[in-house]
């Protein structure tokens, strides 16, 4: 099996990793100040948080780079409705509400993380 475990750089990962902990229904598989691992609640990865400048990778060196151009972090999930209403309780930067994407066949909304991040949540 191969599967991908993406890690994005944040400002702040303790920070980060609460709002998507809050919005995903995820828990912390390792935290700290420089990096985190998001698991569901059967232990597989979801995202990984990293500190900006941490570690010397070389993409993750320059905030002032805009970021996330090129990426969509694309979420699938089983508890769309509970997500969704997680989003709206939480008073999250929600840029398109929930609806109906013809392209994929599927509810989904779009927000922006702490860090400026473009995600879709999607059934």
């Amino acid at each position: 099996m191969t599967r991908s475990e993406t890690i994005i750089a944040v400002k702040d990962v303790p920070i980060s990793s609460k709002w998507y902990q809050d919005l995903l229904d995820c828990k912390s598989n390792h935290g700290g100040d420089t990096f985190e691992i998001l698991t569901d609640k059967d232990g597989t990865v979801i995202l990984c948080l990293h500190k900006w400048g941490e570690h010397d990778h070389p993409t993750m060196t320059n905030p002032k780079v805009t970021v996330g151009n090129g990426l969509i972090l694309y979420f699938k999930v089983s508890n769309f409705q509970e997500i969704w209403r997680n989003a709206v309780r939480l008073k999250l930067n929600i840029e398109q509400e929930l609806h109906y994407n013809p392209n994929s066949g599927k509810q989904q909304f779009i927000l922006r993380d702490l860090d400026g991040y473009y995600i879709i949540v999607s059934e």
